[in-house]
This record gives C-alpha cells, structure tokens and sequence, in this order.
C-alpha cells in the first residue's frame, strides 16, 4: 500500500502544476479517498464486507468520493477536485487515470453481474461526466465535461456530449 500511495503521489505531482510540495497531496481529497478505498478494498477482499463497507462510508463522508470497495483500480488513479465522485462495484479502472468532480462510473440499472464500466489506461475523464454500463473504454480515451458516455470508446478517441460522440481532431 505504502509503495502504491508513493508512487500516486509522484503522478499527482508531475499532473498537477498547482502542487507546490508533495506533502500537500497528502491533503487532496482524491488522495485520501484512494487510501480509504485501499483500506475497504483489504477487508473486502478478506470477505468482510460490512467492514469494508463501512470504512467506505466513513471515506465518502470525509472526501465526498464514494469508491466501492469491489471495484478495481489499476495504479496512479489521481481524483482532482474530487468532489461528487461515484465509482460502482463492477468498476475496472486502468493505469494513470484522471478523475474530475463530479464524475459517475454507474450501471445503468437494468443489469446484472458485471454492470459498471471498464476504464483503460490513461484516460480523463471530464467534469460532470456520467460513464454508465458495462462498456470498455480503452486506452487513452479524453471524455469532455458533461459527456454521457453510454457506449464503447475506441483506443485514443476524445467524446463529448449527450449522448457521447466521438470527435474528429
């Protein structure tokens, strides 16, 4: 864990021009959330959800970032401005992926099973957006702000809007 929380912290501070000194990330919200989820995800992994589930909770109520603790997350998510963050339970999160506020990896509720989304590596994802269902995002995939992306993405393409499209550069 220690070595993971290391090594988030020198990607955080090589994407964020604003952070000074690396000990400042330790007051990011986003960073605390991925400790948190960390430490539910242990437990959840050992079988005992209610206490996974419950460290979860105690994250959500101190960052505003709900990660379930049955998700999975590659190394180096940075959550920026992380407020109003969503990730389900049948999530798959890649490498080196950008989070901003308000962002929502969600089943679309007609599901069963695998019903959250498949994030690839180095991927941003926008302000606002929502990412829902069991679809594959692949590598190094830009979703703008307020995109709701309800379909696959291939490998290196940017979408924006409602419903998702993909845009030519």
């Amino acid at each position: 864990m220690f070595l993971y929380l290391k090594n988030l912290r020198n990607f955080i501070k090589e994407k964020d021009p604003s952070i000074k000194r690396k000990r400042e990330i330790k007051l990011m919200p986003g960073y605390k959330a991925v400790k948190y989820y960390l430490i539910s995800k242990y437990f959840y992994k050992k079988k005992l959800y209610f206490l996974a589930k419950y460290i979860s909770y105690k994250g959500r109520k101190k960052t505003g970032i709900e990660i379930h603790p049955g998700a999975n997350i590659g190394k180096n998510l940075f959550i920026d401005h992380g407020s109003g963050v969503v990730i389900g339970q049948t999530s798959n999160i890649g490498d080196n992926v950008i989070i901003y506020q308000g962002v929502t990896l969600g089943a679309t509720g007609k599901d069963k099973g695998k019903r959250h989304p498949n994030i690839g590596d180095n991927v941003m994802i926008g302000s606002g957006a929502k990412v829902l269902g069991n679809i594959i995002i692949e590598d190094n995939v830009k979703i703008g702000a307020g995109a709701i992306v309800l379909k696959d993405v291939p490998k290196g393409k940017t979408v924006v809007g409602v419903p998702a499209k993909i845009i030519e550069k």
